[in-house]
C-alpha cells in the first residue's frame, strides 16, 4: 500500500531535492576551490570540516531523493555535525581572513542547515542565528577591526543568509498554498459527491413513485371503468393497500429523526383512517437503517396493515445488532408476503389473526 500523505509533505520533499542538488553545487563547485587554494592554520582541519559536510549531503539523500521525511535522529545528528564542522572550518583560517573567501564554510553551512531543518523553520531560525553569533564571535576574537572591515563582514553575513531566508520564506508560501488548494479540491469532491448523490437519490424516488403511482392509477381506472366493484372485500383491500403504499412512500422523503418509526407511523395512520384500531409500542433507542432495508421492513407492514379489518397491533424491537418490527391483525388467510435477501420475513395465520414478523440484522464490518 502506498504511504499517505499531507500536502506539505509533497513541498518539502521536492525543496529538498532542490537543496541537494544546490547544497552540492555550491560545495563542490564554489567551496572546494578556496579549500585547495587557499592558506590555512590547520588544513587538515578544513578538509576534514569540508568532508564531514559531504557525507551529511549524501546521508540525507538517501531519503531526499525517495522524497521522504527526514528521521528526526538524522536532522540532530546532523545538525550537531554541520555546526561542529563550521566550527572547524572557521577555527582552521587565520581571525583576519575570516568572513573573505577564504572562509567558504560561511554560506555553504546555511544550506546544509536548510536541507535538516526545512520543515522545522523555528529551530531554523535559531540554529541559524547561533552558527551566525559563533562565527561573529570567532571573528571578534582577534580584535575589533575597523568599520570597513566591520561593514564588508555584515555584508557578507547578510548576503549569506538573505537568500537562505529567502528559500524559507518561498517553501512556506508554497505549502500554505498547497494546503489552500487541496482544501479547495477536496470541497469541490464533496460537492460533486453530494451530486451525485442527490441525482441517484432522486432517480430512485422517481422510480419508486413511478412503480407505485402506476398500480395505483390501474386501481383507479378500473374503479372508473367499473371493471372494480367498491363494495367488494379485494377492491378494499386493493384501495387500502395502495393508500397504505403511498403513506409510506411520502414519509420516506420526510427529514425527520427517527426514519423508520416515522413511515411505521404513517402505515398506521393509514390504517386508522380505514377505522381500524391499531395499538404501536416500541423498544430500543434509534438506530441507522439504510433507505433501501427500511424500505424492505415497512413493505410486508404495509400489507399486513392494508388487509386489517378491525384491530391490528404493531411492535418494534430494537438492539445494536437487529431490528424487528410484528404485526398482529385480524386479516384475511389469503396474504402471500415476500421476503428479500437482506430482510427475513417470518408469518402465518392462526384462527382470525394474522401474525407477521420482519426482522433486519446488521452486517459486522
Amino acid at each position: 500500500m502506498s504511504e499517505k500523505r499531507a500536502p506539505g509533505d509533497h513541498v518539502y520533499a521536492t525543496m529538498r531535492i532542490i537543496l541537494v542538488c544546490a547544497t552540492g553545487i555550491l560545495q563542490f563547485g564554489l567551496c572546494l576551490h578556496p579549500l585547495l587554494a587557499q592558506e590555512y592554520r590547520h588544513r587538515w582541519l578544513a578538509v576534514a570540516a569540508f568532508i564531514a559536510l559531504a557525507c551529511v549531503t549524501a546521508v540525507c539523500c538517501g531519503w531526499v531523493l525517495r522524497r521522504k521525511p527526514l528521521p528526526v535522529a538524522l536532522v540532530v545528528a546532523g545538525t550537531a555535525v554541520v555546526l561542529a564542522a563550521s566550527f572547524c572550518a572557521t577555527a582552521a583560517i587565520a581571525p583576519d581572513r575570516r568572513f573573505q573567501a577564504s572562509d567558504w564554510s560561511l554560506g555553504l553551512v546555511g544550506w546544509h542547515l536548510l536541507l535538516l531543518l526545512l520543515d522545522r523553520v523555528r529551530v531554523l531560525i535559531t540554529v541559524l542565528a547561533a552558527h551566525l553569533v559563533t562565527s561573529m564571535g570567532l571573528f571578534l576574537s582577534a580584535g575589533v577591526p575597523d568599520r570597513a572591515v566591520l561593514g564588508a563582514a555584515g555584508a557578507t553575513a547578510f548576503g549569506a543568509v538573505n537568500v537562505q531566508l529567502a528559500v524559507v520564506v518561498i517553501t512556506r508560501v508554497l505549502h500554505r498554498q498547497t494546503h489552500v488548494a487541496m482544501a479547495v479540491a477536496e470541497e469541490q469532491d464533496r460537492l460533486v459527491t453530494r451530486v451525485l448523490t442527490a441525482q441517484q437519490w432522486e432517480r430512485g424516488q422517481r422510480s419508486l413513485f413511478a412503480d407505485q403511482l402506476g398500480s395505483t392509477l390501474s386501481l383507479l381506472a378500473g374503479l372508473a371503468d367499473g371493471e372494480l366493484d367498491p363494495r367488494d372485500s379485494e377492491t378494499q383491500r386493493r384501495c387500502a393497500l395502495a393508500a397504505t403504499q403511498l403513506r409510506r412512500l411520502f414519509a420516506e422523503n420526510d427529514d425527520v429523526p427517527d426514519p423508520l418509526v416515522h413511515e411505521v407511523t404513517a402505515c398506521v395512520d393509514a390504517a386508522e383512517r380505514r377505522g381500524v384500531d391499531v395499538s404501536f409500542a416500541i423498544s430500543g433507542a434509534a438506530v441507522p437503517v439504510p433507505s433501501q432495508v427500511r424500505h424492505e421492513l415497512t413493505g410486508p407492514v404495509v400489507t399486513a396493515l392494508s388487509a386489517a379489518r378491525s384491530r391490528a397491533r404493531v411492535s418494534m424491537l430494537r438492539t445494536d445488532e437487529e431490528v424487528r418490527i410484528a404485526v398482529v391483525a385480524d386479516a384475511c388467510a389469503d396474504l402471500v408476503i415476500e421476503s428479500t435477501g437482506r430482510v427475513g420475513v417470518e408469518y402465518g395465520v392462526y384462527g382470525e389473526y394474522l401474525r407477521l414478523e420482519v426482522r433486519w440484522r446488521k452486517q459486522r464490518s
